[in-house]
């Protein structure tokens, strides 16, 4: 899967979840995707579209979002 597909999936999957089970099926959602063969550039390539799904990110790799937020800017 690509970016693009990744994210597509989550918003479209999101809209019929229970608010309080969002962070807890992202994080399910990112297991799952690496479970799968997604590589860490791929995901890292997914922030920025949807904020639960990039704290599920975020912490699936182990980074702060600070340090995703610095990464971002080097590229502005």
């Amino acid at each position: 899967m690509d970016e693009s597909q990744i994210v597509d999936v989550w918003t479209l999957f999101k809209e019929y979840l229970d608010k309080k089970h969002i962070e807890m099926a992202a994080e399910r959602y990112v297991d799952m995707l690496a479970d799968y063969g997604v590589n860490d550039q791929t995901l890292l390539d997914c922030i920025g579209n949807e904020s639960n799904l990039d704290h599920a990110i975020n912490y699936f790799l182990d980074l702060d979002d600070s340090d995703v937020l610095e990464e971002e800017e080097d590229w502005d």
